[in-house]
């Protein structure tokens, strides 16, 4: 095929470019990355009255001011690749905002076709499009298409080839007088460059929106310094005659006033307040969002409590049940002990705690589904951006409540990678469902029953703002700079689909029982071979006349605990436990809470199971029940020591997969090793400040 006509498939995010192209019957479509970068390149090839057609379809911008690597690559390929024509995409619901990229485009001078799409959408609602009176205001054809009905597709196609053939770059586009003359002035003097020369225009355009690439390009040129006084003296006399304080926003202003011009004339809508509006004003209220906001997830950690507190009972005294019952039918042995001693305390201790888990999930999803969460992040916007994060942020953090591993694929939606790498940065402070268990198993020790929803609430929100404090010293310090504007397209709101919120519910419970019956029970079983080995015989010589000497039942009980205590202390465990004591001393903590601290790095609930093989005591005997696990941290930890643990839990690593999925999404080495260091040294630090602070109140 000698013929070929290449196509730049150009529009912002959501206006269904990828659709169109797939809407176009015969082609076939490739997928790659564009050259040195991991944005996804999509091009589609097929024949038409003899040409070869190739559409790129480019990465959704919202502007030629790039702000992410997608929206750069877009720029790079229109300003430096070689092509024919530009096919503009803009959304038929959305035109007045769209047709601000498409004037950009128009800038450029090159052949372009506006192919306005999801004309049906807005038909449909009763209003009506003038694409003819688009096309004569802006000197381009404009199409009216719909790519999910594959109606104009033809038509695009055939005035692709036209354009080819007999169309020419023309542009009606006028701005304002006072703009008008000053464009001119400018490339007046550019065009004193032979190579300047062709986009004289265009680069005088830039220059006034404040494009730093192509100031670089003039900036080395001869004709830079007469240039730069003559760009000096317009953009005051701009900036003056407008009244504003820079030139970006005079220019911005004005393509505001043309877009706003055309929908008038050619846009005819019949728009009636939709449920979604009529949601949205007390829902995203200037004043009454973010206290709504705060209220449901109130009640999301309240019922995470108390909705869970009877399925939690019932479970620990199942496993209680298959405890006992599996020590009394296995031979009395290594294995026994193992099992009934070591995994099923350890697993049920976990297991219990199920239901929170589900509850918590439950909350997440219903607000995600309804098109809640979207809002949520538009109303934390302003607060996000005022500690350096940008809105998008927002997904990825509440994300992070769930798991911390779908937190860190999620900041892909973030497309500038400083933004992007300070979301990571901070993700692990949001607590993941994994550090839940730990928290009720503390609360529910140290605090009252109707205290426990607020006091979780208050880790939760805790956490949050730690982040965000994290997130601004990291702005100021190693990232300097403003987030990117936060765009996002607001969904329509919807009732969940309880199919779907069912089939999700199942698949996290899965893998949690999975998780918890098979990793979880590994490592406790690893942990009760090092508390149970070396069997230390002389221990056990030196308490045996003791205990036979037992004047009553109570008096042998404690000296059979404290047989088993000291068997601990000197058991492998023991011993690494009081290696690393002097590390988490300064905490209060224990030989055992030490251990589980590091036990916990391998995945958060390890500590609760931890805990259980570490502080496993046995019935009293008869119809008594065996201490639980709350009322033995009780007993044995200090509230002071129990605070500062949850504080340690709250903030250090994430569990091993999710620190190897952070390092599969950022390379550098350096902020590797940042990682894995700044975390833990703060949560060391304030676990120390919160364990002093209590112990000032007398705690």
């Amino acid at each position: 095929m000698s013929k070929q006509i290449k196509v730049a498939l150009v529009g912002q995010p959501n206006v269904g470019k990828s659709h169109l192209i797939n809407s176009i019957s015969g082609a076939h479509l490739h997928v790659g990355n564009f050259a040195g970068v991991t944005v996804e390149k999509k091009e589609v090839k097929f024949e038409r009255d003899g040409y070869e057609i190739i559409i790129t379809d480019l990465p959704g911008t919202y502007s030629l001011n790039s702000y992410s690597p997608d929206e750069q690559v877009t720029k790079d390929f229109l300003l430096k690749e070689s092509y024919d024509l530009i096919v503009n995409v803009v959304d038929a619901n959305a035109l007045q905002r769209n047709l601000l990229l498409t004037l950009q485009l128009l800038d450029m001078g090159k052949k372009t076709i506006l192919a306005i799409n999801m004309i049906d959408e807005v038909e449909k609602n009763g209003g009506k499009i003038d694409n003819k009176a688009i096309s004569e205001m802006l000197g381009i054809p404009a199409l009216l298409v719909s790519a999910k009905e594959k109606r104009g597709i033809d038509k695009l196609i055939q005035k692709i080839l036209e354009m080819h053939e007999f169309g020419r770059a023309e542009n009606r586009l006028s701005y304002d007088q006072n703009i008008d003359e000053a464009i001119s002035r400018l490339a007046d003097s550019l065009s004193k460059d032979a190579d300047l020369k062709p986009y004289a225009k265009f680069a005088a355009i830039r220059l006034l929106e404040n494009d730093k690439e192509m100031y670089r390009i003039v900036h080395d040129k001869p004709v830079f310094l007469e240039f730069h006084d003559i760009f000096t003296k317009e953009s005051e006399n701009l900036r003056t005659l407008a009244g504003e304080d820079d030139t970006p926003t005079v220019m911005a202003n004005a393509k505001i006033s043309i877009a706003k011009w055309i929908c008038q004339r050619a846009v005819i809508t019949k728009h009636k307040e939709t449920l979604t509006e009529r949601i949205d004003k007390v829902l995203i209220h200037r004043l009454l969002g973010l206290p709504i906001f705060l209220a449901l997830m109130w009640l999301l950690f309240q019922a995470t409590f108390t909705l869970g507190e009877y399925p939690t009972k019932l479970i620990e005294e199942a496993f209680d049940f298959l405890s006992k019952q599996t020590a009394a039918l296995l031979p009395v042995g290594v294995f026994n002990s193992a099992i009934s001693e070591g995994v099923i305390p350890s697993v049920g201790a976990i297991m219990g705690f199920l239901p929170n888990i589900l509850i918590l999930f439950l909350g997440i999803n219903l607000l995600e589904q309804t098109g809640y969460m979207a809002r949520a992040a538009f109303l934390l916007d302003g607060i996000l951006k005022k500690f350096g994060l940008h809105g998008k942020a927002f997904i990825p953090m509440v994300t992070g409540f769930g798991c911390s591993i779908p937190a860190y694929l999620a900041a892909r939606t973030l497309k500038n990678p400083k933004d992007k790498l300070i979301t990571m940065l901070v993700i692990g402070f949001f607590s993941c469902s994994a550090r839940l268990p730990v928290y009720v198993l503390f609360i529910s020790a140290f605090f009252a029953p109707e205290q426990a929803g607020n006091i979780l609430f208050g880790i939760y929100i805790g956490g949050a703002v730690l982040a965000m404090i994290a997130a601004k010293i990291l702005r100021l310090a190693l990232f300097k700079g403003e987030a990117e504007p936060f765009v996002m397209e607001m969904p329509k709101y919807r009732f969940p689909s309880v199919k779907g919120i069912v089939r999700d519910l199942k698949i996290k419970a899965m893998l949690f029982i999975r998780k918890a019956g098979l990793f979880i029970g590994a490592a406790s079983m690893v942990i009760w071979f090092l508390g149970a080995y070396p069997k230390n015989e002389a221990i056990s010589e030196a308490y045996a006349p003791r205990i036979e000497a037992a004047v009553d039942e109570a008096a042998k009980k404690e000296l059979e605990l404290a047989l088993a205590e000291e068997k601990l202390e000197n058991s492998y465990i023991g011993t690494i436990g009081k290696t690393i004591e002097p590390i988490f001393a300064p905490l209060g903590f224990d030989w055992k809470m030490s251990v589980a601290t590091l036990t916990a790095l391998a995945a958060k609930e390890v500590a609760v199971g931890t805990l259980a093989t570490l502080n496993a005591v046995e019935a009293a005997g008869g119809d008594e029940p065996s201490n639980s696990l709350v009322e033995k941290i009780r007993k044995t930890i200090d509230i002071k020591a129990g605070i500062a643990f949850i504080v340690i839990i709250m903030i250090y690593s994430p569990c091993l997969a999710a620190m190897g999925t952070f390092f599969a999404e950022v390379r550098e080495t350096k902020w590797r090793i940042f990682y894995l260091i700044y975390p833990n040294v703060t949560a060391w630090l304030a676990a120390f400040s919160v364990y002093n602070i209590a112990a000032i109140f007398g705690l």
